[in-house]
């Protein structure tokens, strides 16, 4: 009940300030259970989409979100569920594993799942190579995949900045992918890879985003990598492309 609480008193005030427009609304079911696949530009994504779609979105959040000990941890954990954000690790191996149940389990009780491919945001506003755990989830849930393209959420809040700038925001929404051609091949990687990158191909047709084809992790580690040793900021552009 708290995430229409939630909902209910930031739409009022986020819908006059970022005038948010969304295309596409109608390629996400009435009910039964599905994966929206969004790309992830900034914190806000995970406010401003469960802002336009009128169903009940539970998301696959990092658990620090949940662990800040204190009243502002407190508060965080409160934000966060309220939300919709169920906490997960992001430390590989068997904490994979754990996130992925958590993930198909969700779907199972026919509820629509949130999830970002890319593991984390994007460090400078270009699309980077998805995850494979988006795609197995699919295929041991059975479910469809439906891309979403958040519009102009990086430069409401880049990476680092506190405050918002107050801009408009979009979000636009594609058709579901069916991948049941793909029935009992959740451990083949390279079908998973597949269905990956036609998933990341879909985002980058709807946000026009520049693809790269690299984590997005491994590209937070090489920026903060050239900060600290000082190289040039355009410099860092052109060996990151």
């Amino acid at each position: 009940m708290f995430y229409w609480v939630v909902k209910a008193i930031l739409a009022p005030i986020l819908r006059p300030l970022f005038r948010p427009w969304v295309e596409g609304l109608e390629n996400i079911p009435a009910t039964g259970p599905a994966i929206l696949a969004s790309n992830h530009l900034s914190f806000l994504d995970s406010i401003f989409l469960p802002l336009v779609v009128p169903r009940r979105i539970t998301f696959l959040a990092k658990a620090e979100y949940f662990t800040e000990r204190g009243v502002k941890g407190f508060l965080k954990r409160l934000f966060f569920t309220g939300v919709g954000q169920v906490p997960i690790e992001r430390t590989g191996g068997a904490a994979s594993e754990a996130a992925l149940r958590t993930g198909v389990r969700i779907l199972r009780e026919g509820k629509l799942l949130g999830i970002y491919p890319e593991g984390t945001r994007s460090p400078d506003g270009r699309l980077y190579r998805g995850k494979i755990g988006v795609a197995r989830m699919a295929l041991q849930a059975d479910v469809p995949v439906i891309p979403v393209a958040m519009i102009g959420t990086f430069e409401v809040q880049p990476p680092g900045q506190v405050r918002p700038n107050i801009r408009r925001v979009g979000v636009r929404i594609g058709k579901p992918l069916d991948f049941r051609r793909y029935e009992g091949l959740d451990d083949d990687r390279f079908v998973l890879r597949s269905m990956t990158d036609e998933i990341l191909y879909e985002l980058m047709m709807l946000s026009g985003q520049e693809y790269v084809d690299t984590y997005a992790a491994k590209a937070k580690e090489d920026l903060a990598a050239r900060r600290a040793s000082g190289t040039p900021a355009q410099q860092s552009e052109r060996t990151a492309a």
